[in-house]
This record gives C-alpha cells, sequence and structure tokens, in this order.
C-alpha cells in the first residue's frame, strides 16, 4: 500500500519537515500506479503536498513526494541556482526544473547528483558530494558542511518517523498525519 510506504519512509516530508523524498514501489501495473497516486494527490493536495512517478525501472516506479512551496522557496536560493544551473537547468519555474530532473533520471543509468536539492538537502552538502569530497558524517544524506547541525537533524527525522509511524499503526490515517504548511 503507497500510503503505508510513505509514512515509514517520507514522514519528514509528510509533516513538512523537509521539501522532498524518494520511494520506490512496485505496482501491478500502471493502471494502478496512476489510480494509487492519484489517490494521494487527492489525499494531500489540500496540506501542501504532490507526489509524482518520476521513473519507472526494474518493475518498480520512482515516486517524488514534495511539497511545491518548500521547493519553490529551494529554489530561489542562490547556490541552488548556481548548480542546478551549471548541470544544464532553466530556472523558469520549480515544475520546469523537475521535469528535467526527471528526463535526467529516464536518460541516465545513475541518479544525477543534484537530486538531493530537490529533497531539501543543504546545497553546501550536494556540491560536497558532487566534488567527491571526504564526508564529515552521514546520516539520511552525506554531510560536507556543518555535521552538528545536520545530526541534529536526522534526530528530528528519526523521531518523526518513529510517531508517525506509531500513529499510523493506531489508524490515523495519511491525510491527518500531514501537516498543511
Amino acid at each position: 500500500m503507497l500510503e503505508e510506504s510513505i509514512v515509514r519512509l517520507c514522514a519528514p516530508t509528510l509533516v513538512g519537515m523537509k521539501t522532498g523524498s524518494l520511494i520506490s514501489c512496485a505496482f501491478s501495473g500502471p493502471e494502478d500506479m496512476r489510480c494509487a497516486v492519484c489517490r494521494v494527490n487527492r489525499s494531500l493536495a489540500k496540506k501542501g503536498l504532490r507526489i509524482l512517478p518520476l521513473r519507472n525501472r526494474n518493475g518498480r516506479t520512482l515516486l517524488y513526494l514534495y511539497r511545491p512551496a518548500q521547493l519553490c522557496r529551494d529554489l530561489r536560493d542562490s547556490a541552488v541556482c548556481r548548480l542546478l544551473r551549471e548541470r544544464g537547468y532553466c530556472m523558469g519555474s520549480p515544475e520546469r526544473c523537475i521535469l528535467q530532473l526527471r528526463e535526467r533520471l529516464r536518460k541516465e543509468g545513475e541518479f544525477p547528483h543534484e537530486i538531493g536539492l530537490f529533497l531539501g538537502y543543504p546545497p553546501e552538502d550536494v556540491c560536497g558530494f558532487i566534488e567527491n569530497r571526504c564526508c564529515k558524517c552521514v546520516g539520511y544524506w552525506k554531510v560536507y558542511g556543518d555535521p552538528e547541525a545536520a545530526q541534529a537533524r536526522f534526530e528530528k527525522f528519526r523521531r518523526c518517523t518513529r510517531i508517525c509511524w506509531k500513529l499510523w499503526q493506531q489508524g490515523v490515517p495519511i491525510d491527518r498525519l500531514a501537516a498543511a504548511v
């Protein structure tokens, strides 16, 4: 069930602590995937969330759960703009950037390193990953900037996930878990 996977794997995005999350799911077919994505979008749109399929590979669909308003803010950051422009993105709109990311995911065998910018990772950490420097710590992503701030965020994400999962298991629906941000 897609909703259960979202709660287990995307809770920080669900509650508004993170811009976006990626989730890989198997569906019985394209129609099953479309129905599941539409159902989740209907349920979460009023909370400022959207889910999009990015690519299909090996019987699985990579989905992007994100907060469009947060992504729009993130993409206004000068360091984010610079990194994306260097990788050939046209910075006209967040939607256009997502389409370009989707195209890169479908054409390339590996994940484009700039994908972290679409997930709300700090630009200095994405830049460090791209430059293949030695990281200072690893959690939800590799940290090249401020490890103390990152560790604090990682702990908040872990706590959020535990709480959301417990509430989900108690029967709280996904639209009530999602924060309107």
